[in-house]
């Protein structure tokens, strides 16, 4: 990815996120905007583990709702990676916040949205509208 796009690219997604996470597709279908965004190979190290093989063992996906581009909904899908360490059973995974405590949403869209929620217009309102029932969530 050259410079110019990846300062392009961070007007548009949670800050941060390029700094763990590369984007590998995205697409307009229907009333969404979907971003698919692969988290980089690039272990969590610590004192236990030096000197050990760590190897990627695969990705877990999370789909969060973020602020509405173009009047479509925005969801963000980050492939989550695991790896395993040599001679080790359990898998290792990088603590990265996502989303805000108890939702779905991005954590500066959630704050946005719970200050916005008392007004009769903006973007809540408009949320409310293009968000899937509970049902129809992903």
């Amino acid at each position: 990815m050259q410079p110019k796009d990846k300062m392009i690219l961070e007007l548009f997604l949670p800050d941060g996120t390029l700094e763990w996470f590369d984007v590998v597709e995205g697409c307009r279908q229907g009333k969404d905007i979907k971003v698919v965004l692969e988290e980089k190979n690039i272990p969590p190290i610590s004192v236990n583990h030096q000197g050990k093989k760590i190897i990627s063992k695969g990705f877990y996906d999370i789909t969060i709702t973020d602020f509405p581009i173009r009047g479509r909904r925005t969801l963000l899908t980050f492939r989550r990676r695991r790896w395993q360490v040599e001679g080790e059973i359990n898998l290792l995974k990088r603590n990265i916040k996502l989303v805000a405590e108890g939702t779905q949403l991005e954590k500066e869209f959630a704050n946005f949205l719970k200050e916005d929620g008392g007004r009769k217009s903006g973007l809540a309102s408009f949320y409310r509208r293009v968000s899937a029932n509970p049902d129809q969530r992903i």
